[in-house]
């Protein structure tokens, strides 16, 4: 799946994060009491981003996608290489783990190289019994859970199934992203902690299992008589690394006394049990989960929110709500300030963030294993552009850069572990990697995140600027926005703050903070002057206030339990988002501007300019068809999410196919009879009868054309459905705003290739020095376009004992010299020392180390 994280859940303003090829989807919220303090302002560098750039092609009058018709079908994983070579298909989209570089090279295949997959067990927490089947589950115990990380070898699982060429991984940050850089003292002190002890965790479990209730009877655990019986839901589609990962944990397990029941599953059929089933029922313990990064996540502080807590945007699952039953307070409140960054200092934060990552090894669902280096392959004479973490299927750029090499269109065959995995409707619709793949190439957003560094570009928006209180950490590198830092930010009196659904019209500031307010953050986005006449849905209708308006709406209204689409499911996570929001205003339409305050921060620029656009969490959603199924729901046929469908034995509404296509059709027919206006008391300033009449009979044809209300504003169109052979085909759109040349800037990113060389053996009290050797396609790295050199030396029992900055001798080379007085107070004994490179033109960390002997 995939985990993305949103400032405000109609924005797709990326906080920090990542998606999953299982499943994946992110969403930070919640609201702390803003704390004044004297800080002092920040002194920001600005710093220019170099992008490695091809040469210049010749001029292109093409609009949207390069291709013609680019069709997804499904490949396995194992034969993805073969499937290529035999013409099958053009490229796999989704990463091959690294196991299969060998043969990736071996074909003579393109390929991309991304960090952002990652591996964990999601865990039942419901108990101590299930409450449908009165059976013990030892997971509901979060000492059960946290001795999983002692029973568990992770540099097995890395070398026996990933050949090596993956990363361990014990935390919820990603091992090659930047906070895990800025906090590798912590980390490593926690892995060395938390490292592989199957005694220990034998010993933890043995105690919470006798306290539950369980004995151990001739080596196997029993309650009430019967064996303790593990049901593990394994994975046996994607890259294929989830079948063994699962098989070694149930071994784990039986060897302490646990039956297992293990159950392969691909992502369709796993998926309505952990995800939309009940966890009450019992039908699993444990799932293999993988998720990846739809960005590179410059702050993934708001990962705690999303994997472990209710308010989490995966909270329209009752998996997640469970999560949050007995959970630690501390935790919980951690988690919230760091979704919002509810912090006046970077050293406020780091102490956060170092905290929340030792409570979560104590809560420990999920338990995490390996961060994944993956390869997706793709034929010679294919061009496509990929994130250093999202890779390609994963990345916002590949359907801007795709393209049959010097031509401009033709049909690109792509294959895919699977697609078509849960209904897509853009409230709360399918997060599968499998389907957002398709689906991004379908949409708009405002701004575009930078495949190599995770800051942003303007995608629909002309410029922004961003006015933070003094004393906020943060940083501007691009010259598209503009920051400023004011006394306060006072928010006006007329902007929007909340909405009441009862009388279906917006609170303004003046009237839900008569006394007034004031905000951290004002960020204001100015759209093209040609917005209204360039920019046009898949059905032909141009794009209105009226399509930002109900979007907005949109964000709230769900979460009103007065409103006749409430979702209890999807109340949690907007209740979250909206508590953060000091106000929203247009203050033109000529061109659109739109002011946004806001108590909740990133740390860069370019990531505070929230840009709105028709787009909910799981898709664009132009109002005239989100109309047909919100009326389809008001009656009780239809429901936007898994959760509400379950529990009212409805179908979950699907734009694309199945049942809800009639249905939805049925109220598009009475809406256009009666020229409906949604939310008419507010919207009737933004439409009219006819445009009503015009919207609805547009999104009708559309239907007749292309058989499903799937309808986007991007540089493709969904064009056919096969749910039966599981095909997709999605088809250019000549009348895409943009050339299809636009993003042609992004070249290979420059990741740092990093030796160490020094001594085998040092005396203790004197200078240790060591060599750094940073480069880049064998030529030295430059020394502007790195931000650090971190040092850290481990001693024998694997603690750090010190952590400084090498220094900079030339472009490429660095000495990291530890000083006599430190090294004084060093154990003598096998010691390490490790490096951490951080560039700025690329935000993926290189690490390097280098094992030595202390003597007297």
């Amino acid at each position: 799946m995939s985990k993305k994280s949103f400032l405000f859940v109609v924005a797709l303003l990326v906080i920090a994060s990542m998606a999953l090829t299982a499943c994946q989807p992110g969403a930070p919220a919640t609201e702390a009491p803003v704390v004044e303090t004297e800080a002092p302002v920040v002194e920001v560098q600005e710093t220019e981003v170099v992008e490695t750039a091809e040469p210049t092609p010749p001029p292109t009058t093409r609009h949207g996608g390069w291709a013609d018709e680019v069709v997804f079908t499904v490949v396995d994983s194992a034969s993805a290489v073969t499937q290529i070579q035999a013409g099958a298909i053009d490229i796999y989209g989704s990463g091959l783990s690294s196991d299969k570089l060998p043969e990736i090279q071996a074909a003579g295949l393109q390929y991309s190289k991304q960090n952002g997959l990652y591996y964990e067990l999601t865990f039942n927490p419901v108990g101590p019994e299930f409450p449908a089947t009165g059976k013990l589950n030892p997971f509901s115990s979060a000492k059960v859970r946290e001795a999983m990380n002692w029973l568990i070898d992770r540099q097995y699982l890395n070398q026996e199934i990933f050949a090596g060429g993956a990363l361990l991984k014990w935390f919820t940050i990603t091992t090659q992203f930047p906070d895990y850089a800025d906090l590798a003292d912590v980390v490593k002190a926690l892995e060395n902690k938390y490292a592989y002890n199957p005694e220990k965790a034998n010993e933890v479990i043995t105690a919470e299992m006798e306290a539950m209730g369980a004995t151990l009877v001739d080596g196997k655990w029993t309650y009430k008589d019967e064996p303790v019986t593990i049901i593990l839901l394994i994975r046996n589609d994607s890259d294929g690394t989830r079948v063994p990962i699962g098989d070694y944990v149930a071994n784990q397990l039986e060897s302490i006394g646990f039956t297992t029941d293990r159950q392969y599953k691909k992502s369709s059929e796993a998926s309505p049990i952990w995800v939309n089933g009940n966890p009450d029922d019992g039908l699993f313990h444990i799932y293999t989960g993988a998720w990846s990064a739809t960005v590179i996540d410059r702050d993934q502080g708001d990962n705690f929110q999303f994997f472990y807590c209710p308010e989490s945007a995966y909270g329209f699952s009752a998996l997640w709500q469970a999560k949050g039953v007995n959970q630690n307070p501390e935790f919980n409140e951690l988690a919230d300030k760091l979704a919002y960054n509810k912090f006046t200092s970077l050293e406020e934060r780091r102490t956060a963030f170092a905290r929340a990552l030792e409570l979560s090894m104590e809560d420990s669902n999920p338990v995490w294993l390996i961060d994944g280096k993956n390869f997706a392959p793709w034929r010679e004479g294919i061009e496509v552009s990929y994130d250093l973490a999202a890779g390609v299927d994963g990345s916002y750029i590949w359907p801007f850069t795709l393209r049959i090499t010097g031509e401009e269109g033709g049909t690109i065959t792509w294959g895919t572990p699977d697609i078509l995995v849960d209904p897509w409707n853009p409230l709360a619709g399918t997060n599968w990697a499998f389907d957002n793949q398709v689906i991004r190439a379908t949409t708009s957003t405002g701004i575009l995140p930078d495949p190599h560094t995770g800051l942003y570009w303007p995608l629909r928006i002309e410029s922004g600027a961003v006015y933070a209180k003094e004393g906020l950490p943060i940083g501007k590198t691009l010259d598209w926005v503009t920051l400023e830092f004011v006394p306060e930010n006072v928010v006006p009196e007329d902007a929007w703050v909340d909405w009441d659904a009862v009388n279906q019209k917006w609170i303004t500031v003046g009237e839900k903070y008569p006394e007034g307010t004031t905000a951290l953050i004002k960020s204001v986005a100015v759209y093209p002057a040609d917005l209204w006449e360039t920019v046009k849905w898949h059905d032909g209708s141009p794009v209105t206030m009226a399509d930002f308006v109900y979007t907005l709406i949109m964000g709230f209204d769900p979460a009103k339990p007065e409103s006749a689409i409430y979702d209890e499911a999807i109340a949690a996570n907007l209740d979250a988002v909206n508590a953060n929001i000091k106000g929203i205003k247009f203050t033109s339409t000529d061109p659109l501007t739109v002011e946004f305050y806001t108590d909740t921060y990133a740390l860069d620029a370019e990531i505070n300019v929230t840009t709105l656009w028709p787009n909910l969490t799981y898709g664009e959603a132009p109002w005239q068809t989100m109309t047909a199924a919100s009326l389809a729901e008001a009656a009780g046929e239809l429901a936007f999410s898994a959760d509400k469908s379950e529990a009212n034995e409805v179908e979950w509404t699907s734009f694309i196919a199945g049942p809800s296509l009639e249905i939805m059709t049925k109220y598009l027919d009475q809406a256009a009879a009666e020229s409906y206006i949604p939310y008419a008391p507010t919207m009737s300033a933004y439409i009219t009868p006819e445009d009503a009449a015009a919207r609805y009979a547009s999104a009708k044809a559309f239907f007749e054309k292309y058989g499903h209300y799937w309808i986007g504003t991007g540089p493709y169109i969904l064009n056919s459905v096969n749910t039966t052979e599981k095909i997709v085909t999605i088809v250019n759109n000549p009348d895409y705003p943009d050339l299809s040349d636009k993003w042609n800037m992004f070249g290979e990113p420059k990741v740092a290739e990093v030796a160490l060389d020094g001594e085998a053996q040092a005396v203790l009290g004197t200078d240790f020095v060591f060599d750094v050797a940073v480069t880049f396609n064998g030529e030295p790295y430059a020394a502007e376009d790195i931000k650090e050199v971190k040092v850290m030396v481990y001693d024998a029992t694997g603690m750090i004992v010190y952590t400084g900055l090498a220094d900079l001798v030339e472009d490429g080379k660095y000495t990291a010299t530890i000083p006599a007085d430190k090294t004084a107070a060093f154990e003598a004994g096998a010691s390490k020392v490790e490096v951490a490179v951080v560039p700025l033109v690329v935000s993926i960390p290189t690490f390097a180390d280098l094992e030595f002997v202390t003597v007297k």
